[in-house]
């Protein structure tokens, strides 16, 4: 984590070579490339600037290890996206090339946050105009400078951190904008504040919502500072799971394990190892399967290679965090909600969430995907921001819960259980989840059979998997899903009590083992 932190931090890059992509090489010097606010400059050794533009307008295209070309977008006269110009760059090194692509992701991604929260404020004024604001878990104090922008009559930011040092330095360098600013260094659970607060404001969400605990401070902080009938900026928060089928995520997973069961790796026998080995990947999991059907669904899948089978009944400790296809979800998303205007602070501790969903597809379910969303519910405007899958990448990602034992289902099949979450010192939270299905054939409609697996997972260290999420052809028969810019859809508040709908297309392998299966 430090060296993606370095790379974050990293605003300036020594290009060995720069030039326009319609200039000749001849013309090809050594340059610079500079991250400012939330624009890209680059500029040769004559301090010329080739590009100077905003981050949404910039596309970079790697062209080998330590060569790039940053185009920018353009409009022709039909409105059409072209690309109009581009610069073309290399680097001393890969490191270099990979560290500056990392950057600009980075920043991409923090724009999506920053511009959703900037949008929201300016976008409601009158809430701000003349009010007094806190802004809670302040760190670099943008929110603040945002809150000033939008005409507070004077705003507190509340920073716990060292970052409290850097809010001070950002906010003395916009001087009309900071004499209506105090940077106060301590928690919100300590500090005393002259004055009680009309609006809240802060970014506490954690992966999942929830994770590092900052919804408690910003509870605390409404109890503390609020005005009775003052506003919150976030207001709402939701919890979105859905089921979720990825071949390659759980054939990822399982060969790290499977590695240490090896007897003659060159020579060698790795499994005195496995034990040790297989707890970095996997530990104990609650898990029951009627024979049958085990030993009939390892049959039809994988015929006589059931060393798979072999592996004791286990769950991943780590969740993962990536970015992933929407179409891998196999069941329309529910959602839990968190209104932070009114849950009690201890209510945070342990959240119980009962789960039911009904199978779109036959497909191996392999366990629960999650992502959130807040409302800035302004009196002008209200706003969503969203990480859900297919929206733009935050920094939060997605979440997916792995079980080490799927669970086979068919299309109209129920789907229950329960995520339990408890939180725990190291300011995050336990998951435990628990997921069910009733299996087809004889008896079915009087019970049938219950497929039960169970997992328990720590949401504080989860397992980043940054890869690009793996390409899942659509069949024939499938149209492309096209998600709903959720941020920009004004809802009621009687919407947050209904289930939104994802119709999720059929994986193709799914029907060919459904078709098995009715044939046994």
């Amino acid at each position: 984590m430090d060296l993606v932190e370095e790379k974050r931090k990293q605003r300036e890059f020594a290009l060995v070579l720069v030039s326009e992509v319609s200039s000749s090489s001849s013309s090809a010097s050594p340059g610079v490339a500079v991250f400012a606010g939330d624009s890209l400059q680059i500029r040769n050794k004559y301090n010329r600037i080739l590009l100077s533009a905003h981050l949404t307008d910039v596309q970079p295209f790697r062209l080998g290890p330590i060569e790039s070309v940053c185009m920018v977008e353009g409009s022709d006269a039909d409105k059409q996206t072209s690309y109009s110009s581009g610069v073309a760059i290399q680097f001393r090194n890969e490191e270099e090339s990979e560290a500056f692509h990392c950057v600009f992701q980075q920043w991409k991604k923090e724009f999506n946050v920053q511009g959703t929260y900037y949008a929201a404020v300016i976008e409601n004024r009158s809430d701000f105009m003349g009010r007094v604001v806190v802004d809670v878990g302040a760190g670099s104090g943008i929110l603040s400078l945002f809150a000033a922008q939008a005409g507070a009559k004077h705003v507190y930011a509340v920073e716990a951190s060292e970052m409290a040092e850097y809010a001070r330095k950002l906010i003395a360098g916009n001087p009309i904008l900071g004499q209506r600013i105090t940077v106060i260094k301590g928690k919100v659970e300590d500090v005393e504040l002259p004055e009680r607060a009309d609006i809240l404001i802060s970014e506490p969400m954690g992966t999942l919502l929830v994770n590092e605990r900052m919804l408690e401070s910003y509870v605390i902080a409404r109890d503390r500072f609020l005005t009775p009938n003052g506003k919150m900026f976030p207001s709402v928060g939701r919890i979105h799971m859905a089921p979720f089928s990825d071949e390659y995520l759980f054939v990822e997973i399982a060969n790290k394990a499977l590695f240490w069961q090896q007897q003659n790796y060159y020579g060698v026998d790795l499994t005195p190892l496995h034990g040790t080995a297989f707890q970095g990947y996997f530990s104990q999991v609650q898990s029951s399967f009627s024979l049958e059907f085990l030993l009939t669904y390892a049959f039809l899948i994988w015929g006589s290679c059931l060393s798979l089978f072999m592996i004791p009944h286990a769950k991943q400790k780590s969740p993962v965090v990536d970015a992933f296809d929407p179409r891998l979800l196999i069941g329309a998303p529910m959602f839990h909600v968190i209104d932070f205007t009114k849950i009690k602070e201890e209510e945070l501790y342990e959240i119980d969430i009962p789960l039911r969903f009904i199978a779109t597809v036959g497909a191996r379910l392999h366990g629960l995907a999650c992502w959130f969303d807040v409302l800035f519910n302004g009196s002008t405007a209200r706003r969503w921001l969203t990480t859900a899958p297919g929206s733009p990448t935050t920094h939060w990602y997605q979440l997916r819960c792995v079980l080490s034992q799927p669970i086979y289902v068919v299309a109209g099949q129920e789907i229950t259980g329960r995520m339990h979450l408890i939180a725990h010192t190291a300011q995050s939270y336990t998951i435990y989840l628990t997921l069910s299905a009733k299996t087809w054939g004889p008896g079915a409609e009087q019970g049938g059979i219950l497929q039960t697996s169970s997992c328990k997972l720590d949401l504080k260290e989860p397992y980043y998997r940054m890869s690009q999420p793996q390409a899942y052809p659509l069949n024939q028969d499938q149209q492309p899903q096209v998600l709903l810019p959720t941020q920009d859809i004004n809802i009621q508040s009687q919407d947050l009590d209904e289930v939104e709908m994802m119709q999720q297309p059929s994986p193709k392998s799914c029907a060919q083992i459904d078709s098995l299966m009715q044939n046994a």
